[in-house]
């Protein structure tokens, strides 16, 4: 039997059709209204339709196809749009918003701030979210090789670089000597698993490894050569912070792939620069 969940997207068959909307069949758990202003055009008994359950104002479970900014189990940076008595509001992209609990706050959140939240279902049922990320974070153990690509989520930074949440389960890090730009908190980028810790963390990379992510770079570095008249003022002397400023990646891949276009014959490296041949 297919599994319902609060919080996340379940696929469910319209049953009825009514005047404000239809009612998808929620199994064990009952009619579903989908209201209205969400239903697809098209729409009729039997259509299969993505939808998101959770508690309306009321506490009714109620069903949307709109897609929120996060789901349960994933992080995400939201504003807070409300301070209340009961905690602060962050504005998810539905019409409820998400209420972070005063117990999950790391700090009092104040109006219009950003904040880097976990969300997930509370005893009561109401989906919620949390600002204090060890509660939820690294709970799982990590099942990657290195050279995995993964999706990350600026934590904090620390003395050794920044602390990351890898794929909204686990915890990683950024060494600050790759990083040639300050990240900042809530930050959302693509890395690539340098290798596992025997703490279950993760040491990351910002460039994908190996001689294919080279190769495409080389294309790259022609086109801007091509663009900039036939030479660009950088060499394999050029600082890391230089090389990150023209092209975004670390000074290891610019002289792995300036390497292989002058062994292919197509550029000369001098002192301070680098032509086309």
């Amino acid at each position: 039997m297919t599994q319902l969940a609060l919080g996340k997207l379940n696929k469910l068959a319209v049953k009825k059709q009514v005047e404000f909307g239809v009612y998808l069949d929620g199994l064990s758990w009952g009619d579903i209204l989908l209201p209205k202003r969400y239903v697809p055009v098209g729409t009729e008994i039997g259509t299969v339709l993505e939808v998101l359950l959770y508690l309306d104002s009321e506490d009714q479970l109620i069903a949307t196809t709109e897609k929120p900014y996060v789901m349960v189990g994933q992080v995400a940076q939201l504003k807070a749009v409300a301070i209340t008595k009961v905690g602060a509001f962050l504005n998810w992209g539905l019409k409820k918003d998400l209420l972070v609990p005063f117990s999950e706050q790391q700090i009092p959140m104040q109006l219009d701030k950003y904040y880097l939240v976990y969300c997930y279902v509370d005893k009561s049922n109401r989906i919620v979210a949390s600002a204090k990320l060890d509660r939820y974070i690294g709970k799982e153990t990590p099942d990657y090789q290195p050279g995995d690509e993964v999706q990350f989520y600026v934590a904090s930074q620390t003395d050794l670089g920044y602390k990351v949440v890898v794929d909204h389960q686990h915890w990683g890090l950024l060494y600050k000597n790759q990083v040639f730009k300050p990240l900042r908190i809530g930050y959302k980028g693509t890395a690539y698993v340098q290798k596992m810790r025997d703490d279950f963390r993760i040491d990351l990379m910002l460039d994908k490894p190996g001689y294919e992510k080279a190769q495409a770079f080389t294309d790259v570095i022609l086109e801007r050569l091509k663009h900039k008249g036939g030479s660009l003022p950088l060499s394999d002397k050029s600082t890391p912070e230089q090389i990150y400023g023209e092209f975004g990646v670390s000074k290891k891949m610019f002289k792995q792939a300036i390497g292989a276009l002058y062994k292919a014959g197509k550029i000369v490296i001098e002192a301070e620069a680098i032509r086309l041949v």
